[in-house]
Parts: C-alpha cells; structure tokens; sequence
C-alpha cells in the first residue's frame, strides 16, 4: 500500500479526510494523489432556466480555486510526497477515474452538512464500482492512529477476505488486532482460519466471538469498537446485493453513517 489517494472539496470533512491520508503515507511511506473537485452543483426549480446553473458553478469553481491555494501551501511543508489532479464533475466518478493505480482511497463516511452528493453515497459507490479498498472517515476526526487497536468484522465473506488482505500493510503496524466474529448462522469461514492467515503474515490476533441473538450487527459492532478502543474497523462492504443493502438498511451502510471510527472497506 504505497499510492494514497484523497478527495480535496471545500466541505466540512476535509480536514478529517486530509489529516487521515497525510496518516497513512507517513505510516507507509507512501505518495499521496490528491484529486481536487469542483463538483457540478444540482438545480433546482426554475433557477436552472434562469441562467442559474451558470452561477452556481462559476462560484463552486472560484471557491475550489480559492481552496486549492489554501491546500496547496499547506502541502508545501508537510512531509509527504504529492501529486495534484484538477476535475470537474460527479465526485465519485472524478476520484474513480483518478484513482486506477491507487491503492487506498480516503473520503468521508458521512457529512452533517448539506452538501451534495451525500458523501455516504459517494464511499459506497466508490467501494462498489472502483474495487479499491476505501477509507471513510468520521467528519469530525483529527487522525488515524495507526499504531492503535483495531477490529476486523468477520463474517467469512469474500468482500471480508478482500478488505482483510487489503489491510494487511496497515495491520502489521497495529499494536493489536480482533477478529471480531458475530454468529448469525451464515458464517462459512470461521474466524479462527482467518486468524491463521494472518499469523502467516506475522500479525497476530485475538479472536472475540460474540452471539447476536437477535441484535443489530452493526450496534453489537460499535459496541465491541468502544470497548476495544479501536481506532478504525475493516469489513467487507456491500456484499449482498446494493438493492438489497438500500431497501433492508445493511450493516455496510449503517455502520457508513453511525460509526465513532474510520472504516476501511472493500468489495
């Protein structure tokens, strides 16, 4: 995991979406992409008709120009080595196309703000159809420790062993590591395996089964994240059917809109 690449938008989770990358390539020693989006605003009503659409975007242009400048003079002395691309357009589709030879993309998991799109869109979206492991951070965070614990959601699934290998790099930087296995009755690949498959890779984790009983997965996981004092979960994203994940809720999207830490997912 070398090429790091995040969104740079003028929004409330800039910061945090910054702050974790410049994380991780220090904590790699890798490069970091930044892809700056000066996103094509939605109209409403008559304001289209009206030549509205035109100002709109010209002042999303100006204001992008104006933070790029600000983001770029910050790059200048901090410790990470960069490179800058300018687009226009959907978000997600501007970082999919940016991101072919990334490694890891960082956006957010959700905005309190109203910006447009919603940014949990975005991150699924991006888990879906780049097929890149992605970082989606709290708005609110100040940092990805990478050196603290962390907690993997196991469920055996393919897009759990995807996320799993994706995270390796970052794994064997952690002072600890849970598999976190919660018994539902679907589980085809017991936690303990994947345990194994890690101490392979001289990463050593704890296994910490816990029965559902009926209760949400995503709160019996935001439980054992607090409890653990995790600083980011991995799991598999999106592996049933998106429909599926839209109409029923999903632990993806949730845990996409509530949970207290950065999520890495992949597909």
């Amino acid at each position: 995991m070398k090429n790091v690449l995040v969104l740079v938008h003028d929004d409330e989770g800039q910061e945090a979406r910054l702050q974790a990358a410049f994380d991780l390539v220090r904590g790699v020693r890798g490069h970091l992409t930044c892809v700056d989006v000066v996103a094509v605003p939605v109209f409403i009503g008559d304001y289209l008709g009206a030549g509205g659409d035109a100002l709109l975007l010209t002042d999303e242009k100006a204001r992008e120009s104006r933070n790029a400048a600000v983001i770029k003079a910050r790059l200048a002395h901090e410790d990470v080595p960069y490179d800058w691309v300018d687009a226009t357009g959907d978000p997600a589709a501007c970082v999919r196309d940016a991101a072919k030879l990334a490694d890891l993309i960082v956006v957010n998991r959700k905005l309190g703000g109203e910006w447009y799109p919603d940014m949990t869109e975005i991150a699924g979206e991006l888990v879906l159809k780049s097929r890149k492991p992605v970082l989606a951070v709290p708005e609110g965070a100040r940092r990805l420790d990478l050196t603290g614990n962390v907690v993997i959601a196991w469920d055996g699934s393919d897009s759990a062993e995807a996320a799993m290998r994706a995270a390796l790099p970052l794994l064997a930087l952690a002072q600890s590591v849970t598999l976190l296995q919660i018994n539902d009755g679907s589980i085809a690949l017991q936690a303990s395996e994947a345990a194994q498959y890690l101490a392979r890779h001289d990463i050593r984790a704890d296994v910490q089964i816990e029965e559902g009983r009926g209760a949400k997965v995503h709160e019996i996981l935001a439980t054992v994240l607090r409890s653990r004092n995790a600083a980011y979960v991995v799991m598999g994203g999106f592996d049933h059917a998106r429909w599926v994940e839209s109409l029923f809720g999903g632990v993806t999207r949730a845990m996409l809109e509530q949970s207290p830490v950065p999520v890495l997912l992949a597909h």
